[in-house]
């Protein structure tokens, strides 16, 4: 009998917990994207600058939904704009080609000043950890950190982006496992290629044949995040030295990246500049006008 009543009571409780989860709407953007944020954008984020004008709102549409219903916290560390942006930059990238997707597993990324441990430590002498997506009683949350997220997106050419490593991993996940099979975006006739792809490339790795992160031969998990980083990073050497498995992503992300400028502006961006944004007018009169009032 005590069983019985145990039983029923942590069904009560639960329903409770998914009676209130339910209830909790999920925020939309109501207010114009803010100009400052653009600017970050333009001089941050080149998978931005590569979108048409249309790709570009709905981008920044995004980035504001998803801060809307996440939070970004710091530990021992403050957070500016620019890390709230890069943050939610850092998740909409893998997502961008499926508008309706929401991360309904997470609702608080922590930002902290450099890596840490497994017991989520710092400047300890095994604080080796840049990310990690959180599981037990940090679920719901992701560890990030800051100057990792930044190095993501300032050098280009490493095929490295530790923010996307750890949203990759997020979606991964969305079906219950990470375990390197997104079948939440992956069809079904393409689990099989993809896993027997994966374990082939995770066998070049070991022989020292591969130019992927050697970190993604630790198991298929961390390969598809490893994969994803190149991919998103480096899409047109990724086509060309990986081109059966930069198909198969191309299907998971429904996004044909090699076909993307993903460069960086080389020129200074002055006030008499053409706005990065398309409009036609310059810069101090469009997106750069409140830097000029």
């Amino acid at each position: 009998m005590d069983i019985v009543i145990v039983l029923v009571i942590a069904i009560a409780i639960m329903w409770f917990i998914f009676r209130k989860y339910d209830k909790k709407k999920w925020k939309t953007p109501k207010s114009p994207f803010q100009k400052q944020w653009r600017i970050i954008l333009i001089e941050k984020v080149v998978f931005y600058t590569a979108l048409s004008s249309d790709e570009k709102k709905r981008f920044e549409f995004k980035i504001q939904e998803f801060l809307l219903n996440c939070r970004i916290t710091g530990i021992n560390v403050e957070v500016d704009l620019t890390d709230e942006i890069l943050v939610a930059a850092s998740a909409i990238i893998p997502v961008f080609a499926f508008p309706e997707w929401k991360y309904t597993n997470i609702y608080e990324v922590l930002l902290y000043p450099g890596s840490f441990n497994e017991q989520f430590q710092l400047a300890n002498s095994d604080s080796r950890i840049l990310g990690m997506v959180g599981s037990g009683y940090m679920e719901g949350k992701m560890i990030l950190s800051k100057p990792a997220l930044h190095h993501g997106f300032v050098n280009e050419s490493d095929k490295k982006n530790t923010a996307i490593h750890e949203f990759v991993h997020l979606i991964d996940k969305m079906d219950g496992n990470i375990d390197g099979l997104p079948s939440i975006l992956l069809e079904k006739q393409y689990a099989i290629p993809w896993f027997d792809l994966i374990n082939q490339k995770i066998e070049e790795i070991y022989k020292d044949k591969s130019d992927i992160n050697p970190y993604g031969g630790t198991n298929k998990a961390e390969f598809f995040a490893v994969a994803s980083e190149y991919f998103f990073e480096r899409p047109k050497l990724f086509s060309k030295t990986h081109p059966e498995l930069y198909d198969l992503m191309a299907e998971v992300f429904n996004q044909n990246m090699q076909v993307r400028n993903m460069k960086k502006m080389t020129q200074r961006l002055g006030r008499n500049s053409p706005c990065p944004c398309g409009s036609g007018a310059k810069f101090k009169k469009c997106c750069g006008q409140i830097h000029y009032n």
